[in-house]
């Protein structure tokens, strides 16, 4: 009994003594290795977090149900809230999750005083903000990112639309100060995922991103935006070519960081399939000969071909290279791939005197907006989502990619930079010649998509000549927006251009203006959520759905009759 006693002691002892002598090694042992220290972190490591999730959130928005909205794409399958804009409330915290990390990048890269750095978090920081603005309205942005602060910030008030894009504004003039600098102190090559440290290119992006945000306030704040727009032309600094565009190329090692879309990580590649050119852009392209319509669109596998002397009303089967298939009316997309790359080509027929169903016999044919059932558009044998419809075209094959050539996140364009230019000097401002920035757009754009070395042909089409008008220009704003419909959308809500008009079966007969406001605000921050909701001006397309709906307007288009 005494030696097992004793040994209880013998080992109590032991244990405070390991106790006391190893306190330093177990807090280091407690300490999170994965957690990083704010005293230490390096502000190159937040670089490539915030920028690939802004890139990633944008094409997001841009290739999928924006484009839906814009009508640059219609879905066949799981369509709704891409081609009826049936939505649901959007909660926005991926982008204040973003904007949280960009913060901390902006007051480490002040601690060490590295003004790349600091430029590069202004400008993510106007850009998050100004999505967030833009799609929602009013929302937290004096008092965001200040939760761990002040436990008084935990449900933050939402500033109006006005407040936040005048502070986008300031923003983004500091950080074109900071790269007017042109520093790269701290800078580890290949972080920056956009423009690899290079503070000229920097610059412009940010004095781009100024000249959008002017024209963006226009109609609301037409001096402000007019000095604005003229301060930045005069300095010449901003985007002018193709190669100042920001855009973010794709790893394509995982799902997470390939193309949306892309069939390599998908046991069905039905995403892929399901999205089609909508008509609205693809006549558009057809009409003008547009050298970008083969860049984006693949012809139809099957064909329909008129024949009056057609002895039924409609072929019930597909034809080979003119040849009946007898019993095969559609085939799988990897077979009819592989056939049509090996030279067939496949058609139906039809009696145009007997047979009165409506069909869209040319190469490339798109889904009209907003149909009841676009699956079964253009007679087609196979509707639902089994395989993809033969009679409508689908994205070109590049798109079913994960990466390289074309597939990028373009978050800003010369392009968009030229037909800003392009308006502002239409509407008598001092930013140069309309018809000079309205030809370098085009330009601009074509370059972007390898088929510059139509540019000649193509601006002699009737229809492209420039005519000086606003019409023109955002037209082929528009079309240039091509997979970033974003801005697309917010130039329609400001200008009703180019017109478009919803299809019969959208849940309004006109275009959504403003995401709702998600159920984490209206439920947790209720007060501040309802404070900012008061702001929204409720119309005859609001209905039941109250203030909240996305036909509400906010500030931004209020007292201007747009876009309807």
């Amino acid at each position: 009994m005494y030696r097992l006693v004793a040994a209880k002691w013998m080992i109590l002892v032991m244990l405070l003594l390991m106790i006391s002598g190893c306190g330093d090694q177990l807090s280091k042992i407690n300490e999170n290795p994965n957690v990083v220290s704010p005293s230490t972190a390096n502000p190159n490591l937040m670089l490539p977090t915030v920028m690939t999730g802004l890139a990633m959130n944008y094409v997001t928005l841009g290739y999928g149900d924006v484009a839906g909205v814009v009508q640059h794409t219609q879905k066949d399958g799981w369509f709704s809230e891409h081609n009826h804009y049936d939505w649901s409330p959007k909660d926005w915290s991926t982008y204040y999750d973003l904007l949280r990390n960009n913060d901390f990048l902006l007051q480490r890269s002040k601690e060490l005083g590295y003004t790349f750095h600091q430029g590069v978090a202004l400008t993510l920081k106007a850009f998050l903000f100004g999505l967030i603005t833009d799609l929602w309205g009013d929302a937290p942005y004096t008092d965001a990112l200040k939760g761990a602060s002040s436990a008084d910030l935990l449900l933050p008030g939402f500033d109006r639309q006005q407040t936040i894009y005048l502070g986008i504004i300031d923003d983004l003039k500091q950080a074109s100060a900071l790269f007017a600098i042109g520093k790269t102190t701290g800078y580890l090559t290949g972080y920056d995922v956009y423009y690899n440290g290079d503070t000229v290119k920097w610059q412009k992006f940010a004095n781009s991103l100024l000249l959008r945000y002017y024209m963006r306030i226009s109609a609301k704040l037409p001096q402000v935006a007019k000095a604005g727009i003229e301060g930045v032309y005069q300095t010449g600094i901003y985007m002018n070519d193709a190669t100042d565009d920001a855009t973010m190329e794709y790893i394509g090692a995982t799902a997470a960081n390939s193309w949306p879309g892309a069939i390599a990580f998908e046991t069905d590649p039905s995403e892929f399939r399901r999205r089609k050119p909508c008509q609205t852009l693809l006549d558009k392209l057809t009409t003008y000969k547009d050298p970008r319509l083969k860049v984006w669109f693949a012809p139809v596998y099957v064909r329909w071909v008129a024949d009056s002397t057609l002895t039924q009303p409609v072929d019930a089967f597909i034809r080979k290279n003119g040849v009946i298939q007898q019993g095969v009316a559609a085939l799988t997309d990897a077979r009819f791939l592989a056939e049509v790359k090996a030279g067939a080509r496949y058609t139906r027929r039809f009696n145009p005197k007997t047979f009165k169903v409506a069909l869209d016999t040319n190469s490339y044919v798109g889904l009209p907006p907003g149909l009841i059932d676009p699956s079964a558009y253009n007679y087609n044998p196979t509707t639902g989502q089994v395989v993809q419809n033969q009679h409508v075209s689908q994205l070109a094959e590049v798109y079913r990619n994960s990466n390289g050539g074309i597939l990028k996140a373009r978050l800003c364009s010369s392009a968009e930079v030229s037909f800003i230019l392009a308006e502002a000097a239409l509407k008598g401002w001092a930013a140069g010649n309309a018809g000079m920035h309205y030809r370098q757009g085009i330009r601009n754009s074509l370059t972007v998509w390898g088929v510059d070395g139509a540019l000649t042909e193509y601006m002699q089409q009737p229809g492209v000549v420039f005519n000086n008008t606003l019409e023109q220009v955002m037209l082929q704003k528009w079309i240039a927006g091509w997979t970033a419909a974003t801005e697309a959308w917010f130039d329609y809500r400001r200008t009703g251009l180019p017109v478009l008009k919803a299809g019969p079966a959208a849940a309004e007969n006109v275009l959504p203006v403003r995401f709702i406001y998600g159920d984490n605000e209206t439920n947790y921050n209720y007060s501040n959520a309802m404070n900012a909701l008061q702001s929204l001006e409720e119309n005859t397309h609001t209905k039941v759905r109250g203030k909240n709906s996305q036909w509400s307007k906010p500030w931004l288009i209020q007292g201007t009759s747009l876009p309807w």
